[in-house]
């Protein structure tokens, strides 16, 4: 993993904000009737207008795959991660809608911005209560590790503190086959970072000008997932509902420092 220097650090700050202005602008238009193409439309158009780019639009596992179609990741009910953004795909009332987002920023003629990466789940409409608590439970699991988050403790130490958490809370399925990443030159760096104590990630130890993207998956039903017949969208096993929330942040000196935080975020109530 890549040690970020301060101006680094800075410009992906700012990369940040932007992308977070542009997920809360998202969030806004998430309502019945509305087509995960129009949201994905509107995401690319803020982004550039930004002078950044989507940088999961023409993304590719590798040189074999088909590029990733769309700007953002627009999952719905039991789809967790990838989903592709459809014209066809309207959003309804009792939906629960993940978004997805990342970017490269600056762009510039024969030069590479730095990457930041962020995810929201909304419901759309009205609910059933424990719809609301699993997104409660998944947001503020990812407030937790952020919390937990300091020079000199391991990755495995986020995990656990994840771990702890959402078992306090009831039983839900903790993802284990997806997990957070280094970010900030690329869009996937090393470290993985499970949502789960993982004893193998504990000599990772967190420095300072470390850049890591940490998203908590949480289901109401178990942990298995599966690859949907799209070849991209990542779903449950079992069809349960599920949610995804994620930060990209930079550890300094005291602590860290979220580089994502949509406006407002703090004040915002899930329900």
């Amino acid at each position: 993993m890549l040690i970020k220097t301060k101006e680094e650090i800075k410009k992906i700050k700012q990369g940040g904000k932007i992308i977070g202005k542009v997920l809360s602008e998202l969030s806004k238009m998430a309502k019945p009737g509305i087509s995960t193409l129009e949201i994905d439309e509107r995401a690319e158009e803020l982004i550039t207008k930004a002078g950044g780019r989507p940088s999961f639009k023409g993304y590719m596992t590798n040189t074999y795959d088909p590029p990733f179609p769309t700007t953002i990741c627009a999952s719905l009910n039991h789809g967790l991660v990838h989903g592709i953004a459809k014209r066809e795909v309207i959003l309804q009332n009792g939906d629960v809608f993940s978004i997805d987002i990342g970017m490269e920023h600056p762009v510039n003629k024969g030069g590479r911005g730095y990457y930041t990466d962020t995810a929201i789940t909304l419901t759309v409409g009205e609910v059933e209560p424990k719809v609301k608590e699993l997104l409660r439970v998944t947001r503020q699991a990812l407030e937790v590790a952020i919390k937990t988050v300091k020079p000199g403790i391991s990755v495995a130490d986020i995990g656990g503190a994840i771990e702890k958490y959402v078992k306090s809370q009831g039983k839900y399925g903790i993802i284990r086959d997806l997990v957070g990443h280094g970010v900030g030159h690329e869009v996937h760096e090393e470290p993985r970072i499970p949502n789960y104590y993982d004893k193998r990630l504990a000599n990772f130890i967190l420095k300072p000008g470390m850049v890591i993207a940490i998203e908590p998956m949480i289901s109401l039903g178990g942990h298995e997932i599966q690859t949907a017949t799209d070849g991209w969208t990542i779903e449950m096993a079992d069809g349960s509902i599920c949610a995804h929330y994620e930060h990209t942040l930079a550890i300094i000196k005291n602590g860290c420092e979220v580089m994502t935080r949509r406006p407002g975020e703090k004040r915002e109530k899930l329900f």
